[in-house]
């Protein structure tokens, strides 16, 4: 297991600056805007000589704050799973009764707390960090997260924690990640909650609560997967906000490191136009699809049979995709989420033999032959598969480059059908030439013929 490094603090003292620096990326958001992280955020951290898990908390409010007591539960639940703490409090400010207040409750918890003071450029460092031993945490480390200095001597103060750990981490053996997409307010969070069995995400009536991209890991009959919630994407009219816009980027970007996708549909709605939006998004950055539609439960049979019909309507453009019909709220056919992400995962990983596919190919030519151009034939002569997420293949020939867009669309379908592909369909790539492996072959029917 990867030791958890648990950051917390009040409210705008740079735990996602941080977060973002010890893991190489910018998956916390970052703002000016005090509470910007309200959720759990996770990330590898790999700086360190042992890789460990760093877990962004949403900073801890005031009880007069708007998600004070949520942010609170969520910082409870951390402690519980984190080996270490590092409490961030800000070096510009000084000591305030927040940090106090935070203070006194993680010394009740008795876990393992490194004091860190974020924002100290330009600060005598003697005497920064002077006032927070005040606090009881022992002696404080000095950073800018911003800049990156103290940065490894923070690091060397974890190295204890990452002793204890055993095992190498192999990248290649993280779960499944599964991106949940949607509008605001479809049920995504509330998704994720039953999954987990526990209430990671917050959850509110009011649209737009989910801002950060939250991985949570979890164990459904033995498998284990990522799920990765993200903000709702709104109209870009509706959009204002520099925070959401920075959600919507992010959604985006957890949409592109998935395997596969779960896009919401709020069922009691319709079809929006969003939601199709964001299904094309889904589509255009080649990921794996299943469609759920959420809040089913209460609705007449022949609003069912009316939104079912809408969906297949308006999305017809997606590849063959399964839809799932759920409630959320009172865990209806939440058990068939994961085995349907992990069918459209599989197909977004499929392996075919390159005898399998040039048949295939053969078939779609015998069935629909391609156009010529300017009465010269377009020849098809061989194919490969050349990547995954979206599966890709390569096809070679002569005028390939001529081929019009309708009959490469042909292709792509003829070929994911024929292999049964859900949720996804082959990204075709067109290379004019001859066949570049017809070389290779001769020269070993050649060695073998002279042995």
């Amino acid at each position: 297991m990867l030791p958890v490094a648990a950051l917390i603090g009040r409210a705008n003292v740079g735990k996602s600056t941080l977060f973002n620096r010890l893991t190489r990326t910018l998956n916390a958001l970052v703002d000016d805007q005090p509470g910007v992280t309200r959720d759990r955020q996770y990330g590898y951290c790999r700086l360190a000589e042992r890789p460990f898990l760093v877990v962004d908390s949403g900073g801890i409010a005031q009880g007069e704050e708007e998600y004070a007591t949520d942010i609170q539960v969520q910082v409870e639940l951390l402690l519980i799973e984190a080996d270490t703490v590092l409490f961030v409090v800000d070096g510009q400010d000084g000591v305030l009764m927040p940090d106090r207040e935070i203070a006194q409750m993680l010394r009740a918890s008795g876990a393992s707390v490194t004091l860190v003071v974020n924002k100290t450029e330009g600060l005598d460092p003697h005497l920064a960090g002077s006032d927070f031993e005040e606090l009881g945490l022992g002696k404080p480390v000095l950073i800018s997260a911003r800049r990156g200095s103290g940065i490894a001597k923070l690091l060397e103060s974890l190295e204890t924690e990452n002793e204890a750990s055993e095992g190498e981490y192999d990248e290649s053996s993280r779960p499944p990640g599964i991106a949940i997409v949607g509008r605001p307010n479809v049920g995504k969070s509330t998704i994720l909650n039953q999954l987990a069995g526990e209430r990671r995400s917050i959850v509110s009536g009011r649209a737009g609560t989910t801002r950060d991209c939250v991985r949570t890991s979890i164990t459904v009959d033995g498998q284990d997967y990522e799920l990765i919630d993200t903000a709702g994407i709104r109209k870009k009219a509706r959009v204002q906000e520099r925070i959401e816009k920075f959600s919507v980027v992010k959604t985006l970007q957890a949409i592109e490191i998935s395997q596969s996708v779960l896009l919401v549909i709020d069922a009691s709605q319709g079809v929006q136009t969003q939601d199709v939006n964001i299904a094309g998004m889904v589509n255009e950055l080649g990921r794996s699809l299943v469609v759920v539609l959420n809040k089913w439960d209460g609705l007449s049979k022949q609003w069912k049979r009316s939104i079912v019909q809408e969906v297949h309507d308006r999305l017809s453009f997606l590849p063959d995709y399964e839809h799932l019909e759920i409630s959320a709220l009172f865990g209806t056919h939440i058990d068939q989420l994961m085995p349907a992400a992990l069918r459209a995962r599989e197909s977004a990983f499929i392996k075919i033999s390159t005898s399998s596919l040039n048949q295939v190919l053969k078939d779609a030519i015998s069935s629909t032959p391609p156009p010529a151009h300017r009465n010269r034939p377009i020849k098809l002569k061989y194919a490969h598969q050349a990547g995954s997420n979206p599966p890709q293949i390569v096809i070679h020939g002569n005028q390939v480059d001529k081929l019009p867009e309708s009959y490469r669309r042909y292709l792509s379908r003829f070929l994911s059908r024929a292999f049964r592909l859900r949720g996804t369909s082959f990204r075709i790539r067109f290379r004019v030439g001859e066949n570049p492996f017809q070389g290779k072959r001769t020269a070993k029917r050649g060695l073998h013929r002279s042995s």
